[in-house]
């Protein structure tokens, strides 16, 4: 789910800060300044062999997200690839520069690249669904969750990986900042949509569009994985109910939630002292 701004281009072909409208979470037109060029984008795109799902504006002023179907990780990350391609060559075609920065803009959110993540098998299905287990989760998946959130601070080398990622990972915009996960809880690092049978999956909320998603990808599987093979059942991580932007630091701590780098120093820190 990449999301993306679209700042105006001056005369002159210089980058201004000015953005493409002042409109907010699906806003339509007239106050959606965007939405001819996401409707561009998207055509563009379906010619190419790509299923979009969703097209919309997002929270902030000029933000926008389109999102296309899953497939395998490969796949998948050789369509982030040109997805940003194609949405950068559009952009500037209409007079915009489209911009993938994490947290281009201070006091406004910033840009996700929420990464929805499922094992499938072609004999079972999905195998993160079990109808009679709670929230009608597998034993499987809470384990894939377990791994990636013991190892969520190494990882964010991969996930959010220049400075800017940093000033995205703050309260007050929907972006994580604890390694915990929910159903429903946005402030959580990995949210489960509602959807389930073959649509239960994992959602990532703290990857960004500055992340190589070939080694980002290649991260959450490792951790996921890891998570599956070694991780006991009284081990499981149980998922929070609380909304954490509402409780003290010292409530937290009391969970044993840990919080995610809140910098790319810290982060490589713990990429190097990671297994």
């Amino acid at each position: 789910e990449p999301e993306f701004y679209l700042f105006k281009l001056n005369a002159d072909g210089s980058v201004s800060t000015n953005c493409s409208d002042r409109a907010s979470y699906f806003d339509l037109s007239p106050f959606d300044g965007g939405e001819d060029v996401r409707r561009e984008i998207a055509l563009m795109l379906e010619k190419m062999g790509f299923e979009v799902q969703a097209s919309h504006h997002e929270v902030g002023p000029g933000q926008n997200e389109i999102t296309f179907k899953y497939t395998d990780v490969i796949s998948a990350c050789d369509r982030v690839q040109t997805f940003k391609q194609v949405v950068k060559m559009i952009a500037r075609k209409n007079g915009y520069l489209a911009s993938f920065m994490p947290k281009p803009l201070n006091k406004q959110a910033g840009n996700g690249m929420h990464t929805n993540c499922s094992l499938f098998s072609k004999e079972k299905g999905d195998l993160f669904f079990d109808p009679k287990a709670p929230m009608e989760l597998s034993t499987m998946c809470e384990k894939w969750i377990t791994g990636v959130l013991s190892h969520a601070r190494e990882l964010s080398l991969l996930t959010n990986p220049i400075v800017n990622s940093y000033k995205r990972l703050v309260s007050g915009y929907e972006a994580p900042i604890y390694a915990c996960w929910s159903d429903a809880n946005r402030s959580s690092l990995v949210r489960i949509p509602a959807a389930r049978g073959l649509a239960t999956r994992t959602e990532f909320r703290n990857v960004d569009p500055c992340a190589n998603p070939y080694l980002a990808l290649a991260g959450i599987l490792a951790c996921g994985l890891e998570g599956i093979k070694n991780t006991k059942e009284k081990d499981i991580i149980p998922p929070v109910k609380d909304n954490l932007f509402d409780l003290t630091d010292d409530e937290i701590k009391a969970r044993r939630i840990t919080c995610l780098p809140e910098t790319l120093h810290a982060a490589i820190e713990d990429f190097k002292e990671s297994k």
